[in-house]
């Protein structure tokens, strides 16, 4: 599978509702970057409480 973003193969696959994407290790890189920088992710960690006690 190549890479959605690039012409390289694809080394992470996803697949949902039939489907399947795949990125190269640099542009899963580089999403991850834009998902960490994100405000909503922020707030849904909040949400969340994932470092909670219990």
């Amino acid at each position: 599978m190549q890479c959605h973003y690039c012409d390289r193969e694809a080394d992470i696959a996803v697949e949902s509702d039939g489907i399947k994407v795949g990125v190269c290790k640099t542009h899963f890189r580089e999403q991850m970057a834009e998902l960490e920088d994100a405000d909503w992710l922020e707030d849904l960690d909040e949400e969340l409480d994932i470092d909670r006690r219990e």
